[in-house]
């Protein structure tokens, strides 16, 4: 079988076959291992077809500005978060070391050993901080680091939700949906489905809105699920798996769905992007298209990273390209993240680019010394706030 970088599953070291976790080094090898250098090395005998591109130049329009920078321990393979809670921020390392910071100046409160190899999270929100562990375990404390409890899910945490409505949503590998009592941690309910032979191992989380989750899974289905009591709204395919073998067959929602008043839309890895009225489930407009990362909607607008690395602003109502730009191609970058008037995503070598809302041309560029840039950002203080694959977490603004 040869391996090329259109399958490119820089955020997935492993995959599942048959329950069973198959480490594919070939994989790791040229997708998105963090590199020392600005190309990815020829190994076991599986050609590069496709090198990353090099940075080009342009005239700084914009600037970022690194507010505090602290370091908590790295991320290993997992796509590890920071939470927001309260005036704090809350990060954790692969070893456990459950880190409070502060929000404006990022200094160190309390670091908690919490005893496990931590998979998913930070989760947090209505005065818990939420984490889980490769074993299965969800452990919530309260903002002084306090034990509030422990509860166990079906295999390995992959995400942890913010609190909503009293519930914790966790996803797991074996693509289970848990809905948890946040003051105690009891089950309320479980949502599974039968999955294809071979998926991706996927951190993708759950999308929240009055009441209801959404969420894609592998085979390219997606699902509206009530959060208090796990009933089932609707489910639909966003995306049909085609191909002569199972990795071909592959198409695996691996972001999370994005959601206004209106539609839902969801894109699959080596499949569709769609978007769906959220009452019922009816297909609005779909193109074929294909990413591994979670999408953002603002004002009528979506923008997501592609399978190859390009940045794209789209028309929600439409489905129709306003912009796209594919300058960064193959350098394994982030899910896109919006503020004012950029689109910013980070890449695996480390670099963060912001690119106009306008048109998508770069205005700034700036090279973090904390490796690869993968999890989500996420807002803080008119700015924004993420961890690198190293362990660095950073508050940055841009002007």
């Amino acid at each position: 079988m040869k391996l090329t970088r259109t399958t490119n599953l820089e955020h997935f070291p492993m995959l599942r076959l048959g329950g069973t976790a198959v480490f594919l080094l070939v994989i790791l090898a040229f997708a998105g291992c963090a590199s020392s250098d600005e190309s990815t090395p020829e190994w076991a005998g599986v050609k590069n077809e496709d090198e990353p591109a090099q940075l080009v130049d342009f005239d700084n329009t914009a600037e970022f500005k690194v507010r505090w920078k602290k370091n908590i321990g790295d991320s290993g393979s997992n796509l590890l978060q920071p939470a927001i809670v309260g005036n704090a921020v809350y990060a954790i390392s692969i070893e456990g070391l459950l880190t409070r910071m502060d929000i404006k100046t990022g200094k160190k409160s309390w670091r908690l050993k919490t005893g496990i190899t931590a998979s998913g999270g930070v989760g947090g929100g209505e005065g818990l901080i939420v984490i889980g562990s490769n074993k299965g375990n969800v452990l919530a404390y309260n903002e002084d680091g306090k034990s509030l409890w422990k509860s166990k899910v079906s295999s390995e945490v992959l995400n942890v939700s913010r609190v909503n409505d009293g519930m914790v949503v966790v996803r797991s590998g074996d693509g289970r949906i848990a809905g948890l009592n946040a003051a105690n941690g009891e089950r309320v309910w479980v949502y599974e489905r039968s999955t294809p032979a071979l998926v991706v191992r996927s951190h993708a989380g759950v999308t929240i809105q009055r009441g209801i989750l959404y969420a894609g899974f592998a085979g390219g289905r997606l699902a509206a699920i009530k959060i208090n009591d796990g009933e089932v709204l609707w489910e639909t395919s966003v995306s049909q798996p085609s191909g002569n073998t199972e990795l071909e067959r592959i198409s695996d929602i691996t972001g999370d769905p994005v959601v206004d008043d209106e539609q839902v839309c969801a894109i699959a890895f080596q499949g569709s992007l769609a978007c769906y009225d959220i009452s019922r489930g009816n297909p609005i407009w779909n193109r074929d298209l294909s990413s591994d990362k979670s999408m953002m909607l603002l004002r009528g607008y979506l923008y997501l990273s592609d399978a190859k690395s390009s940045v794209i602003e789209m028309d929600r109502s439409s489905g129709n390209t306003v912009w796209k730009n594919d300058q960064l191609f193959m350098r394994g970058i982030s899910s896109p993240f919006v503020m004012e008037d950029f689109v910013i995503v980070g890449d695996r070598m480390g670099y963060l680019h912001a690119l106009s809302r306008v048109d998508g041309h770069f205005v700034a560029r700036i090279k973090l010394d904390g490796g690869s840039i993968k999890a989500r950002m996420l807002p803080l203080d008119e700015g924004l706030l993420l961890q690198t694959s190293d362990g660095d977490v950073y508050s940055l603004s841009i002007k």
